[in-house]
């Protein structure tokens, strides 16, 4: 059920024929998440992000006209930056193997590295609610399997 405040009518975000597509909006997003049951809320930049477990992911509309679809990963655990090597060759084997999501390293200024996924769509000509939905689908659950195989690593490793 979508909530009031997404209305399925003719005017709200998921209104109209269910084939027509539509642009990318952020109220597109939040309405299909929001179908799911899924809570998300807005970050300080206006992106939406929620969590999965231990790990949080971020809705983005990038692109000139916010026609780019985002869906990236932020996996729990901080490792030192000793380890980043072995990060690094974690990430491209994730990635040599599986298409969804990109896996990188990101180091912080305190010189913590933690393991990323993205997926990324360009949805320039359009998406009908059906489309996002498995787009956000499979972006979330992607970046759940890189979270529990970086969970995996071992606890030795962390910082």
């Amino acid at each position: 059920m979508v909530p009031p405040e997404f209305g399925d009518g003719p005017e709200g975000p998921l209104g109209g024929h269910p084939h027509t597509l539509r642009p990318l909006t952020g109220e597109l997003v939040a309405a299909v998440l929001a179908t799911r049951g899924y809570a998300c809320r807005p970050d300080t930049d206006g992106n939406l992000v929620g969590r999965w477990g231990t790990s949080l992911v971020w809705f983005r509309r990038l692109g000139g006209a916010g026609e780019v679809l985002q869906v990236r990963t932020v996996t729990a655990p901080l490792f030192g930056i000793e380890h980043v090597p072995a990060l690094r060759a974690f990430c491209n084997d994730w990635n040599h193997s599986r298409y969804w999501p990109k896996a990188f390293v990101e180091v912080d200024d305190d010189g913590r590295a933690r393991v990323c996924g993205e997926v990324i769509t360009d949805l320039e000509r359009g998406v009908t609610p059906h489309q996002l939905d498995q787009l956000l689908d499979r972006g979330i659950s992607a970046g759940c399997r890189l979270a529990a195989a970086v969970a995996e690593l071992t606890d030795g490793a962390r910082a």
